[in-house]
């Protein structure tokens, strides 16, 4: 069996058509200069595609027409489908996405008063097996490609109507471990930020892992590269070990080695998730050991109350505990905030994204309140 940051995925699209999507302005004019276009013909595709949103043929008015029906002919414009949408109470809304063999994965829009975070997924299902997560029920099935990770982010600004300009943050906090496709992913991030198309800050998109030391080590040799943050989520090896089974591979010791290590730019901290599991990981004693493990290199902290899901076992933390933890960070100088996890009415919150009819049955952590 292969690693797993070798993990197939494959080209979107017919075998016997290339496609546009998901493809960077070097690619895109290699393809239209095999079509005996000219190179620069590409640059205008690659705008079509990523400033105009555009996600059909007939659409790109600045190519003739005879061009754009061979394009229609020739050439696949294959982004990922919404096929199902749950809006919540809070404003944001779950989406369901079909990719073009038939899988699916799910992203979330969260709107605010002065941007947009969108949460995407990079793998269909997840290796890491998590307890906590919904989503590491499902098993790992494939890596999604460049052209299906940005595909997700065409799909939430286009179906939300979102204007150009407006502020857009990314966080790949949903189906996957980003770190596991890291070469799909940072194609996606290179076109997500390219200030011809989509524009996106490189400090607006952040990536979070479950602690792949491996993953940590190559994103950080990357010139150009997202923001960092860590789902730690408990602070001994003992219990990290019982609900996060990376950690057997990497312990926190090597973690935090990594992450001292990771070269952070000027004013730039790794995010620390700190999801707080009743009885599990929410005692004072872990407050002070998150606050030791934080203080080894610059880092903020996110505590997320846990949300429930079917057959997890856990349960949320009481609000008094929240807010003791909260004190006790901030009262050693760390910046720590409370994530309120948006979409929890609709299963589109923090840990809750599966595909229905997809997962498996979550095992037990031995783990039990009040360990």
């Amino acid at each position: 069996m292969p690693p797993l940051w070798d993990l197939p995925a494959p080209e979107a699209g017919h075998a016997a058509r290339p496609n546009a999507a998901g493809q960077d302005a070097a690619g895109l004019k290699a393809l239209v200069s095999a079509l005996g276009e000219p190179a620069w013909r590409g640059g205008q595709v690659f705008e079509g595609l990523y400033r105009q949103r555009w996600t059909r043929w007939e659409q790109f008015s600045s190519l003739s027409k005879a061009l754009r029906t061979r394009l229609e002919a020739e050439v696949d414009l294959a982004w990922p489908a919404i096929v199902q949408s749950q809006a919540s109470e809070d404003g944001s809304t779950k989406h369901a996405f079909e990719l073009t063999d038939g899988k699916q994965v799910e992203g979330v829009w969260m709107p605010y008063d002065d941007r947009v975070t969108l949460c995407l997924s990079s793998q269909v299902g997840c290796a890491m097996g998590c307890t906590f997560c919904a989503t590491g029920q499902m098993g790992i099935v494939r890596n999604l490609t460049a052209a299906e990770i940005v595909g997700q982010v065409v799909a939430m600004l286009n179906h939300h109507g979102h204007p150009e300009g407006r502020p857009v943050n990314l966080v790949f906090m949903g189906m996957g471990e980003p770190l596991h496709n890291l070469d799909h992913l940072m194609a996606a991030f290179a076109i997500l930020t390219d200030p011809k198309g989509l524009a996106i800050p490189p400090r607006r998109i952040t990536v979070s892992t479950s602690g792949l030391v491996s993953g940590i080590e190559r994103l950080g040799a990357f010139p150009r590269r997202p923001r960092l943050a860590l789902s730690l989520n408990a602070t001994t090896d003992a219990h990290r070990s019982a609900i996060m089974p990376v950690n057997r591979v990497w312990n926190l010791e090597a973690l935090a080695a990594a992450l001292a290590a990771f070269p952070l730019q000027s004013g730039e901290r790794v995010t620390l998730e700190y999801v707080l599991l009743k009885g599990v990981t929410d005692s004072l004693e872990d407050g002070r050991r998150l606050a030791a493990f934080a203080r080894r290199f610059p880092a903020k902290v996110n505590l997320i109350p846990f949300n429930p899901h079917e057959g997890s076992g856990f349960e949320p933390p009481d609000e008094s505990r929240v807010g003791a933890l909260c004190r006790l960070l901030s009262e050693v100088g760390l910046p720590v905030s409370v994530r309120r996890s948006r979409g929890q009415d609709v299963a589109g919150a923090c840990g809750q994204l599966v595909r229905e009819g997809q997962a498996r049955k979550p095992k037990d952590s031995g783990l039990k309140t009040g360990d």
